[in-house]
């Protein structure tokens, strides 16, 4: 992107993306800087949630705004097709959506400074891949994702009260009501009705004297200290993400600071788990009670005044100690489930419970326990609030862990070496990556280099001349995208454009003139290129395509660019232009009448074709009064040579 460009014009500039399309993903973004920020951290899933806007498409807005097009580079739709079959195999590798769209934005430069950084950092991710337990970290990489920031949970058993509008706007600016309703000159009673009441005061005016579950927090306070759960409602949705985030590092023996953050939610949490139900204890003590008095009262003996007086009174001196005892220690038992230290019960036989009492008693300690938890919560809080850009670059650090994982994978996993970068495009050892994770595959040697820098390429049908461009193709593309190439050893010239023409069945008049019209400005302009023609002569008029590709060889010899030719017509062009011919030899048929190939092209050499093989296979296989036929046929092949 250049700079006097604006954010807009470059959008609308994108096929497929107008004004109305363009103003829509800004605005979603919240203005230009921001969406330049969005695109700078990659965040390419932000931009393909963008109504309208595909992954490939949201790739393609990422590579325009970094100004790095590429399509500039990849000049044909084949080399741009290679390119992204050598992406979509990285991208097997990789287990994040930042990973995976980091991978999408790989893409070859002429900056060889920036492709060598690149490629040291795949070459260490390779060695360091043989030394990790790979399959834990791929299971744990899967759950590593961007955290989510979830909507408020709005729980209407408390409230926050404030004392006058301006203080009322302030909190619904913040966006705290969302959580808890807002009130303000609430009715007599009104605030029994919450389990807690945060009072956000300005000046204090409000008579909260009598009031148990009121907790008092200044209206310059920071929103987690009003509603703690505005911070630890993030933590909550992203604890799986955080307890994966946190075992990986260890694996890793990467600092961290979610140690901390777990200790801190696992505290938080435990407050729940700590609360007693009061009710609950209290009934199950007097069930004990009861129990324990009717044992001590089967065994009371009782004399005839004191019979008058459970009669008169409805109590004895031997029966009151028995409740006196019993009840005491029913009094404990409540103290050491509850942590709280009353007497609910009215004594008779069963017992009664003081509903009054218990309740007063529960409300009192519910409140306290709120305030206790609210307290302990707003620290909590704070803390997390303080460690949350931290825990956000840590999975940052983690998916961009993911990204190197993923390209050391691949380079492991496909045997792929670290090239050089010469004036020559070298290669031993090479091999097409759809065959290099094949069983005993046949490894290719080739060069090309000045003065020899276009070559034919010649040989037997379905002999792998097409195989080898591509080859050169993937060699040359993965070492100026900074990666290891498929070969045992490579050197690769850095070029700026990489054209790859496929072959068509024919070419006829209209096709012919295309082709003369798109491929002149190749040959004629500075940069330097990579050019791979695969059969491309099929014309009606011979001899004219002859002269005219020898023309363009002529072109191409005097320039710095590399070009591999795939010819039938190789004698024919060299009696006009001096040009070096290779040959994949077809040596023969197997016994199921495969060719058996030497896929390594033979220098300065005419290959034999396909059809004398055929025409052999058929001689051998004939019938005496066919053999004749078949034998002066090949006796021209012969001639040829």
């Amino acid at each position: 992107m250049n700079p006097e460009d604006s954010v807009e014009s470059v959008l609308i500039g994108i096929n497929g993306i107008g004004e109305k399309l363009a103003r829509k993903i800004i605005g979603e973004f919240g203005g230009e800087e921001e969406l330049l920020r969005a695109v700078e951290n990659l965040e390419i899933d932000r931009l393909a949630a963008v109504e309208g806007i595909s992954q490939r498409k949201a790739v393609e807005i990422t590579r325009a705004l970094l100004g790095n097009p590429v399509r500039s580079f990849l000049k044909t739709e084949r080399a741009f097709q290679i390119h992204q079959e050598i992406i979509e195999r990285i991208m097997s590798y990789a287990h994040t959506e930042y990973a995976k769209n980091r991978i999408m934005l790989l893409q070859p430069s002429p900056d060889i400074s920036s492709a060598v950084e690149h490629l040291e950092m795949v070459m260490k991710s390779k060695e360091m891949v043989n030394r990790l337990p790979v399959e834990r970290i791929r299971r744990l990489l899967r759950n590593i994702m961007r955290p989510e920031t979830p909507k408020a949970i709005f729980n209407p058993a408390r409230a926050i009260l404030v004392e006058n509008r301006r203080d009322y706007d302030h909190i619904t600016d913040l966006g705290l009501n969302r959580y808890h309703p807002v009130i303000i000159n609430p009715d007599p009673g009104e605030l029994e009705e919450y389990e807690l009441i945060i009072y956000v005061y300005s000046e204090g005016t409000l008579d909260i004297e009598d009031a148990f579950n009121i907790i008092m927090v200044s209206s310059d306070s920071s929103e987690h200290e009003i509603v703690p759960e505005s911070v630890l409602n993030y933590f909550r949705r992203n604890l799986d993400l955080l307890r994966n985030a946190l075992e990986l590092k260890r694996m890793l023996g990467m600092e961290t600071c979610l140690e901390e953050v777990m200790a801190i939610m696992d505290d938080v949490e435990g407050l729940a788990a700590g609360e007693v139900d009061i009710e609950d204890a209290v009934n199950s003590v007097k069930a004990w009670a009861d129990s324990r008095l009717r044992e001590l009262i089967k065994n009371v003996d009782l004399h005839g005044d004191e019979v008058l007086t459970l009669l008169n009174q409805g109590m004895t001196g031997k029966l009151e100690k028995i409740f006196d005892e019993v009840l005491g220690e029913a009094r404990d038992r409540i103290r050491k489930l509850t942590g709280v230290d009353f007497d609910p019960f009215i004594r008779s036989y069963p017992l009664k419970i003081d509903q009054r009492e218990l309740d007063r008693v529960i409300k009192l300690e519910s409140s306290s326990m709120y305030l206790k938890e609210f307290e302990r919560k707003v620290e909590a809080a704070g803390r997390l609030s303080e460690l949350r850009d931290s825990v956000e670059e840590e999975i940052r650090d983690l998916m961009e862990f993911d990204y190197s994982f993923a390209l050391g994978l691949f380079a492991a996993e496909y045997g792929l070496k670290e090239p050089k970068f010469g004036d020559e495009l070298c290669f031993k050892g090479g091999l097409h990556l759809k065959l290099a994770r094949s069983e005993n595959p046949q490894r290719v040697n080739y060069s090309i280099r000045q003065p020899e820098n276009v070559v034919l390429l010649t040989g037997a049908n379905s002999g792998g001349k097409t195989t080898l461009l591509e080859t050169i193709t993937q060699i040359t593309l993965m070492a100026q995208m900074g990666l290891p190439v498929c070969a045992e050893k490579a050197t690769v010239k850095p070029v700026e454009e990489v054209y790859f023409l496929s072959k068509k069945r024919s070419l006829d008049a209209g096709a012919f003139e295309s082709f003369i019209r798109t491929f002149t400005p190749v040959t004629t302009s500075k940069s330097s290129k990579l050019i791979l023609l695969d059969e491309l002569e099929a014309i009606t008029e011979l001899e004219a395509a002859v002269k005219i590709i020898a023309t363009f060889i002529e072109f191409l010899v005097e320039s710095d660019s590399l070009a591999v030719i795939v010819t039938h017509m190789a004698r024919e062009i060299v009696k006009y232009v001096d040009v070096r011919v290779d040959g994949i030899e077809a040596k023969g048929l197997d016994e199921n009448y495969n060719l058996i190939v030497d896929r390594t092209p033979r220098m300065n050499y005419l290959a034999r074709s396909t059809p004398e093989l055929i025409i052999k296979m058929i001689h051998e296989k004939s019938d005496d009064d066919l053999k004749e036929v078949y034998s002066r046929i090949l006796e021209k092949f012969q001639n040829e040579y």
